[in-house]
């Protein structure tokens, strides 16, 4: 039977809400959070499959949902979900989704003929190619992307909280059926996620800007500490605690998401390269003509860039002002400064805590609105807490 006889009638009536079944296919960090997060908002009708039975196991074990091959034989030929997620890693998952439209499961010559089939990976290009050239039924595809994530990887790492406040990027095509995109954007905000809408080329594009390329320059930079003394690292600040602390995340995942988003990837890379080169050759001879003149500009295009980046409610961090108060390394202290605060009237718009190492102290640094700060740095010191604006 060729593919194009098994593709969903046009008539077929779809509900955009979600009542039925959802099969999970992956129990990784975002397979499992998606079955926490659904079980959290009242969904019990959740199933989790995966090709490791131990990782389906555990997923069932911490509450993600049933193990799908807990069913017997006949009720996963009867098995009719609503909705497939599909949590594979973005080398197979366009692969998986073609196989969940149109020949998964055991029921090769049918599939799952009412189910509306979405991914997670973390590139939408190449999952979509993949599902219009296998000739499955591609209306009933939307590939969709939540921006969350966690430097551990695994049902252990899940949280059904994961997606509370963060992107959840849709990308419709040309042949989506409606209710489809409905359905899966429905879900999304079930699970308290902010849905926001982008085609799969748009998609790709950007978080190679703002997701990929970050870790590339996060790992290159921590790889250059291998052979540092632990006595210099020991001397390390926040600055570079912050800028290393995705280079933790899992290589095999990321090995795949670079290979499976490189062009845009290699793009970035290109301009990055350019400004590497501009300081490079700067600094080999800083004391040249111009060559101030040329550090304080790279600095201040550094500065307009990161002031572009949305604070709370979009507003640019700029508009916070900031202070940093002294807090004693004892249990109790940091919920007591914040309680303070609170009564004081003042609302946080922002929290970084900063370690001292080999001290018992840490740093809070503080953003307020900047009408309040002046008040609030003199209340606190009265209070006894020690405040540097």
């Amino acid at each position: 039977m060729s593919p194009s006889t098994t593709s969903l009638p046009p008539e077929l009536p779809m509900s955009p809400t979600l009542n039925g079944p959802v099969l999970i296919i992956g129990s990784g960090l975002l397979g499992a959070s998606i079955g926490l997060g659904l079980h959290a908002a009242g969904y019990e009708d959740v199933y989790v499959q995966d090709i490791s039975p131990t990782a389906e196991a555990v997923a069932q074990d911490i509450g993600a949902g049933t193990s799908f091959s807990s069913l017997t034989e006949d009720q996963r030929a009867r098995f009719e979900p609503q909705l497939v997620v599909v949590a594979a890693p973005p080398d197979v998952a366009g692969t998986v989704c073609a196989q969940a439209l149109r020949a998964y499961g055991p029921r090769p010559e049918t599939g799952y003929p009412g189910a509306t089939v979405t991914d997670v990976a973390s590139v939408k290009v190449r999952p979509l190619a993949d599902v219009l050239a296998s000739g499955a039924d591609a209306s009933r595809y939307v590939g969709s992307h939540p921006m969350a994530g966690r430097e551990k990887s695994g049902p252990v790492a899940a949280r059904g909280e994961l997606f509370q406040a963060r992107p959840w990027i849709i990308c419709e095509h040309d042949s989506v059926r409606p209710e489809c995109v409905r359905l899966v954007r429905s879900v999304a905000v079930e699970l308290g996620a902010i849905v926001t809408a982008l085609s799969v080329q748009e998609h790709d594009q950007t978080v190679a800007l703002i997701s990929h390329v970050p870790q590339a320059m996060s790992s290159l930079l921590a790889s250059r500490l291998q052979d540092t003394p632990l006595y210099a690292l020991s001397l390390a600040g926040q600055g570079l605690r912050d800028t290393v602390r995705i280079a933790a995340s899992d290589p095999t995942l990321w090995v795949q998401i670079f290979a499976a988003n490189s062009e845009p990837i290699v793009q970035t890379l290109y301009g990055v390269r350019d400004d590497l080169n501009r300081l490079i050759s700067t600094l080999e001879n800083p004391t040249a003509s111009g060559a101030r003149l040329d550090l304080a500009q790279l600095m201040s295009e550094g500065n307009a860039g990161v002031a572009r980046i949305p604070g709370k409610h979009g507003t640019a961090p700029a508009a916070f002002a900031t202070m940093t108060v002294l807090v004693d390394d004892t249990p109790g202290t940091l919920a007591r400064l914040l309680a303070e605060i609170g009564e004081l009237g003042a609302n946080i718009e922002d929290l970084r805590l900063e370690h001292s190492t080999g001290a018992p102290v840490g740093m809070a640094e503080i953003s307020v609105n900047p009408s309040i700060l002046e008040s609030l740095v003199r209340d606190l010191s009265a209070r006894g807490w020690r405040v540097v604006k």
